[in-house]
């Protein structure tokens, strides 16, 4: 009987035991999402077990297909170049598909209004607060306009306002974003972070939330999140799938 293609969650990692600690409670979710699918973790740095030993492991006890999934809100560097490079070192024996990366998706915002929600606004408070949407950054000039559009859109939804903002490598920073949503006279400020784990660069957009209203929690294991990986896994099995003639 044909066996779905092994799912691989593939997690940047962090020196912040916060941040794996975020990414098995979302593993743990996704599985019990859908039981029976096999489901394993590797992380690009920092911690274990890494891609390349969970890959090594998987190809001695048999396994062929695998759906690599990054861990990734956005196509960057990671997801373009590191992951890549990653697989194609993989033991031959294995067929290999890489998923797209979770974002855009109207999953996120869900998600992202979740934590809000959670962080103590309602559904009432849209239309006058502004919503600092805060990201990690990067300098790849597509993630930065795939962050800009998620905003416009995430904004069309009834926010009083809705702007960008980077922890590293990108401006605006989250203060700044905060501070012109005030001066566009949006009565309330919240800050949403756009970042799935703990870590680093997520305490500094929480420092750079200190004058908001509202700053939410990341997004960690919401159950929107673990509904995106297991879509992202469907897409890219199908093809694994039609090479068996399954």
């Amino acid at each position: 009987m044909h066996r779905d293609p092994v799912l691989l969650v593939v997690a940047h990692g962090s020196r912040d035991p916060r941040h794996a600690a975020t990414v098995h409670a979302l593993v743990e979710r996704v599985r019990s999402l859908r039981p029976g699918l096999r489901v394993v973790t590797g992380f690009l740095d920092f911690n274990v077990p890494s891609v390349q030993g969970v890959l090594r492991s998987l190809a001695a006890d048999g396994t062929r297909d695998v759906v690599a999934l990054p861990l990734l809100l956005n196509r960057a560097f990671h997801a373009k170049t590191d992951i890549p490079a990653v697989l194609r070192e993989a033991p031959p024996r294995l067929r290999i598909r890489q998923a797209d990366v979770l974002g855009p998706s109207p999953l996120l915002l869900d998600a992202l209004e979740r934590r809000l929600y959670k962080a103590g606004l309602t559904p009432a408070d849209k239309s006058s607060t502004g919503v600092v949407l805060a990201s990690a950054g990067s300098t790849d000039p597509e993630a930065i306009a795939v962050i800009a559009d998620v905003a416009r859109e995430w904004r069309r939804t009834g926010w009083c306002a809705v702007r960008p903002a980077f922890a590293s490598a990108s401006l605006p920073r989250t203060e700044d974003a905060v501070r012109a949503l005030r001066a566009a006279g949006c009565p309330r400020v919240a800050v949403a972070p756009y970042v799935l784990a703990p870590g680093f660069l997520p305490d500094r957009i929480a420092r750079g939330a200190a004058d908001a209203d509202v700053l939410a929690e990341v997004l960690g294991p919401a159950p929107e999140v673990a509904r995106l990986l297991l879509a992202r896994y469907d897409r890219a099995r199908l093809p694994l799938l039609r090479a068996l003639g399954a």
